[in-house]
């Protein structure tokens, strides 16, 4: 995968470093290798945010920032993906979620659904095992499999790119 195209997509690492609300992580978020893009930081932070952006946590971004420095993933990308769950998509990978946590601990599913947040307040003595178990099931699948994909690819980048440039200088 090209580094350029992940770069669209991240802040600037300048305008990441003057957040007082990052200052909390300390001096080790100034590691220039955590804002370096390679296949390696970049997968990682594909993990790294995927799994957090799975989590129902109010400080995903948070989570997502600390467990990156000692992952050794890139900081920018693990935060920008944490947003894969926004206001929008949120109540359907949750409830994703959900049914995936009632499958795996074999309990009942309620018919009496409702995708509303005074429902799921009422509820949440009941829903929270199925939902955090699902979450955590989901974020590490889809954490995995991203992590696996992004190494796959940015090798197969790379050969691609190897192959270009020996029949350009063949030429």
């Amino acid at each position: 995968m090209p580094k350029h195209y992940f770069k669209r997509f991240i802040p600037d690492p300048e305008k990441l470093k003057k957040n007082k609300a990052l200052r909390i992580l300390g001096s080790q978020i100034y590691e220039a290798n955590l804002w370096h893009l390679n296949r390696k930081s970049v997968a990682r932070a594909f993990f790294n945010g995927l799994f957090w952006a799975f989590i129902p946590l109010p400080l995903q971004m948070l989570a997502a920032a600390l467990l990156a420095i000692p992952l050794r993933a890139n900081i920018p990308l693990s935060l920008a993906l944490v947003w894969i769950t926004n206001p929008i998509t949120m109540p359907f990978v949750f409830y994703f979620n959900y049914k995936i946590g009632t499958l795996i601990l074999g309990s009942s599913d309620k018919k009496d659904f409702q995708l509303s947040v005074e429902w799921i307040w009422d509820k949440m003595e009941h829903i929270w095992l199925p939902l955090y178990t699902g979450s955590i099931v989901s974020g590490l699948v889809v954490g995995a499999v991203s992590y696996a994909l992004i190494i796959i690819l940015w090798r197969l980048h790379v050969i691609k790119r190897w192959k270009e440039r020996k029949s350009r200088n063949q030429a």
